[in-house]
């Protein structure tokens, strides 16, 4: 006992010294990531412990983080424990890895006096002590236990959609802009609402923007849009361009309001060059650039044509920043007419449940549609990422929109991306993978189907090797993390 809470001490030492140090190191924003990941993952783990005690299951132990216990407390049955590292949770039920034979005659057998010194079963020990096994639940209990967590995470998005939608509203999938050429062809202008796109619903302007972003501008494009009150439908065939791209996207002005040309993404030689999202660009080749409208104007003037380009930049205190870049030329189909992904629009209750739901599925499906766009090969290994890269960076911009914008849209920055990331690991949790949620839920569906359970030593084997290769894949994105993060690139 001593010794355990001799290690419990050091622990607690060892934590609040992290904390100081990143403090003190004004780094407080990695702390906030992390802690941030941890949320998420409590949160599915908490979904798996709701379901098994409503289906009478035990729970061993429900841990926050991970490593030696800080603080424990048996509740009720369920340990409950707040470990060293932030970074997850886990929930233990009774049974749960292991199926718990009980035989009631050799039960009786062993508790008779001829075999008073007899060994006793310790899973039936256990089980009598504690409660009720995973094991033990009919295959539909069990396949709602395993769910459960997954589905969780889909709550907590919504839950925390709910919060950004109250604070700031929806971003609408207006068009902002239309190309002569199409406007006379089609009768598109702006300010129209875009209801659907190639068949597609469209319900923000992310959606359009995720089709166009992973699928590309396709040759034909058909629209439905709405025009005071009133639904118009056009069809046409897009625009060919090439031209030289720095890999900078921006947002404009909207209502009249004049706002600094700030970064929203980079991409392609400004990440190349160093620049970041938030960054405020100032001069472009030396001439003073203040708004989007000056940044327009000039390309209008001066096209890029591969030629170097100079940016001033604003990036936090340090307000003269060089970066010198050379832009890349782009071939690619254009839909002839730009739409809103940034402009907010409130709503009312039912609004904000509605849009809670809408970006829900937006998340999820730009899961799904990325993980196509990676199994498909279009993404490099730059594009590919885990919990290092998540850290580093919702700190940046957890870090640039409290200089730039103050606490509270610092706040908003993180709940969005802990949105990103509890639909993600809901997506992937179901994925049948063998080790994860979704290879549990297989098997347990296979059960259900056939009437008895598969083979264990089958699953065993089954779910070793999986957990064998996801630890290898875990492996290869810690060092792609790294060798992105901190620039240790070797050239796999």
């Amino acid at each position: 006992m001593e010794k355990e809470q001799r290690k419990t001490l050091i622990s607690a030492v060892l934590m609040i010294a992290a904390i100081v140090l990143l403090i003190a190191t004004k780094h407080l924003n990695i702390l906030l990531a992390i802690l941030m990941i941890g949320l998420v993952i409590c949160f599915h783990e908490f979904g798996h412990f709701v379901i098994a005690r409503v289906n009478g299951v035990t729970v061993k132990e429900f841990s926050i983080g991970m490593g030696p216990r800080l603080l424990s407390r048996k509740i009720r049955g369920t340990r409950w424990s707040i470990k060293l590292f932030p970074f997850g949770g886990s929930c233990l039920m009774l049974g749960e890895d292991e199926p718990i034979m009980i035989d009631p005659e050799a039960q009786a057998e062993n508790a008779s006096p001829e075999n008073e010194e007899a060994p006793k079963d310790e899973a039936a020990k256990e089980l009598a002590e504690e409660g009720v096994s995973f094991k033990s639940k009919g295959v539909w209990q069990r396949i709602s236990i395993v769910f459960a967590g997954p589905f969780f995470n889909f709550i907590l998005a919504f839950l925390l959609a709910c919060i950004i939608l109250g604070s700031i509203g929806y971003d609408p999938a207006y068009v902002t802009s239309v190309s002569e050429e199409l406007a006379k062809e089609t009768g598109l202008a702006k300010d129209d609402l875009i209801l659907e796109y190639n068949d597609h619903t469209i319900r923000i302007g992310r959606d359009l923007a995720l089709y166009e972003n992973l699928d590309g501008v396709p040759k034909h494009v058909k629209l439905v849009y709405e025009r005071d009150g009133k639904k118009y439908e056009t069809e046409y065939d897009t625009f060919y361009r090439s031209r030289y791209l720095c890999g900078i996207t921006y947002s404009i002005s909207a209502n009249g309001t004049r706002i600094p040309m700030k970064l929203d993404e980079v991409s392609g030689p400004a990440a190349e060059a160093g620049l970041k999202p938030g960054d405020i660009i100032t001069a472009v080749n030396g001439v003073s650039v203040e708004t989007p409208e000056d940044f327009q104007a000039y390309t209008g003037e001066h096209p890029f044509d591969g030629s170097p380009i100079t940016f001033t930049i604003r990036r936090g205190d340090n307000d003269s920043l060089l970066f010198k870049l050379t832009p890349i030329q782009s071939e690619e189909q254009l839909l002839g007419f730009s739409y809103n992904i940034n402009y907010r629009e409130k709503t009312g209750v039912l609004g904000v449940i509605r849009y809670g739901f809408t970006e829900v599925r937006y998340w999820m499906k730009a899961t799904v549609k990325s993980l196509g766009y990676l199994l498909q090969g279009k993404a490099s290994r730059k594009d590919v990422g885990g919990a290092v890269r998540v850290v580093s960076e919702v700190s940046n911009v957890v870090d640039t929109s409290y200089k730039t914008d103050g606490a509270f849209y610092a706040f908003l920055n993180l709940i969005n991306w802990a949105i990103l990331l509890s639909a993600n690991l809901g997506v992937m949790n179901l994925l049948p993978i063998p080790a994860l949620d979704g290879g549990r839920l297989l098997f347990l569906l296979i059960e259900a189907v056939r009437g008895k359970p598969v083979n264990p030593k089958v699953e065993g084997y089954v779910t070793l090797v999986g957990f064998v290769l996801l630890m290898l894949l875990m492996v290869f994105i810690l060092y792609n993390d790294i060798s992105n993060v901190f620039g240790m690139l070797i050239g796999i």
